[in-house]
């Protein structure tokens, strides 16, 4: 039995294919124990630690961090008894010195491929039949020397002639040259009277038009010039002119979708092309509901428990599936599914995108376990390391968009569920209470829920259950407990 065992990607959920190696835990040559992590990896739902399935010796890993792997596929070698001595060698492995000497025979019917850089006899810019390149039509000149016919009677020639040179053309006589003000800089064309002229009088004759023969300067152009006013120096820098805006690919940034967005953008896309949504908003009085939060975090037991507005939309959605059951099913084609749980979906955004873990039968634990069930679900959410487990099986979904000062929205419903309610922010607005308009504490909720399973009534009744509860947390659980 062999020593080495291969460790393959497992299935790490629902039938995900592959998963995102995020970091090895691991080096080649470290000695690692059974359930060791030897591997970060990101799957489709969720970034998990694999451990080791084998005690031993890491002899080999197969991919680098960042790399996606199909299940299945071995991304470690480990060597389980490491205290064995050296590993003997395979066949394939065997010294070179063991191995049979090829024939003469063998090594010709070898085909070499050709090294980089070179290209193969008879494409274009290849060495042609004839020692010629091979040009796009027909065959270039020969590389090897060209041999003549010798003449009748005479002395054979035992190689071409060389060419003749090419005639230069004669020098075209050199422009004159300009400077960065457009003042000719060669030769100017004057008689030495007109030089001295000019010379007394302080004008530069490079820098005069001339008017006689073959644009020389007369004695009227220099006392034309010096008569003339002063002329401005023209600026030497010319302004620079505004690049013109690219849009290109220089400007853009190219995401792999992959992970957690690519399951999500899949579910989304199913749910919202497959479900007939309908969403009803409601805005409600949440004074109340916050002044008992108020009064509960002031209790001894409760000092050292997060307690958030999002508990008691929990605490009501719960409360209110109780009294319409209908709510909490599947559609599941010829059948609906009604179920006597809930497990409760707490959308959290994460770096790695917007994940949806859910609390495993949240209707029976008491508000205590409830509120202690959410911290530990939304910190280990963005703390990356929420199990598949704990992404899947999910009944009904709360989305906090409150968090982000957003008043509602209109949520998808993830595959497989009826109804998600969208909590919005909790503001102070005027609002008319008890005949006077006062700054009371205002929240708005959005309920979206599939139409094939929760009509407008239900739906209707459902949200204005969990609102009644937010107006007013002691009158209804008096009522309805």
């Amino acid at each position: 039995m062999s020593r080495i065992k291969e460790f393959n990607l497992p299935d790490l959920g629902e039938g995900l294919t592959e998963g995102e190696i995020l970091a090895w835990l691991v080096k080649v040559g470290d000695d690692i124990e059974l359930n060791q992590p030897i591997v970060e990896v990101e799957t489709a739902k969720a970034a998990v630690e694999i451990p080791a399935k084998w005690a031993g010796r890491v002899q080999a890993i197969f991919h680098p961090e960042g790399a996606t792997v199909e299940v299945g596929s071995p991304i470690i070698a480990i060597d389980t008894d490491p205290n064995a001595g050296p590993i003997e060698q395979s066949t394939t492995g065997a010294p070179a010195a063991d191995l049979p000497t090829p024939s003469a025979a063998s090594l010709a019917a070898v085909e070499v491929a050709p090294e980089e850089g070179m290209v193969e006899p008879g494409l274009i810019g290849g060495v042609a039949p004839g020692g010629r390149t091979a040009v796009l039509v027909g065959y270039g000149p020969r590389n090897a020397p060209a041999k003549r016919r010798p003449r009748k009677g005479g002395v054979p020639v035992q190689a071409a002639a060389a060419p003749a040179a090419p005639v230069q053309p004669a020098p075209a006589p050199p422009a004159p040259s300009v400077n960065g003000n457009g003042r000719a800089t060669g030769p100017v064309l004057a008689k030495p009277p007109v030089r001295k002229l000019a010379k007394d009088l302080g004008v530069d004759l490079a820098a005069l038009t001339g008017s006689g023969p073959l644009g020389s300067i007369t004695r009227e152009d220099v006392q034309r010039a010096a008569a003339a006013p002063a002329a401005a120096e023209p600026l030497t820098v010319a302004a620079q002119a505004p690049a013109a805006a690219s849009f290109g690919a220089d400007r853009e940034q190219r995401i792999p979708v992959k992970g957690v967005r690519k399951l999500t953008a899949e579910n989304m896309s199913r749910s919202a092309f497959t479900a007939p949504h309908v969403t009803e908003f409601l805005t409600v009085d949440v004074t109340r509901a916050m002044k008992a939060l108020d009064r509960l975090r002031e209790r001894r037991e409760w000092r050292d428990v997060r307690v958030s507005p999002l508990l008691l939309v929990a605490k009501a959605v719960l409360l209110a599936v109780r009294r319409h059951p209908m709510v909490n099913s599947t559609w599941a084609g010829e059948e609906i599914v009604v179920k006597d749980y809930v497990n409760l979906g707490i959308a959290a955004a994460t770096e790695r995108g917007l994940i949806v873990p859910n609390i495993k039968d949240a209707g029976r634990l008491s508000l205590r376990e409830l509120a202690d069930a959410m911290t530990d679900l939304v910190q280990t959410a963005k703390a990356g390391k929420t199990s598949p487990a704990d992404m899947t099986g999910g009944t009904l979904t709360i989305t906090n968009v409150g968090v982000f000062g957003v008043d509602t929205g209109t949520p998808i419903l993830p595959p497989g569920e009826s109804a998600i309610l969208a909590f919005g922010a909790v503001r102070e607005q005027p609002w008319v209470h008890k005949g006077k308009v006062k700054p009371r504490l205002v929240t708005t909720l959005g309920l979206s829920f599939d139409h094939r399973i929760i009509d407008g009534e239900l739906g209707s009744k459902f949200l204005r259950d969990i609102g009644d509860f937010l107006a007013d947390p002691e009158a209804a659980l008096l009522a309805w407990t």
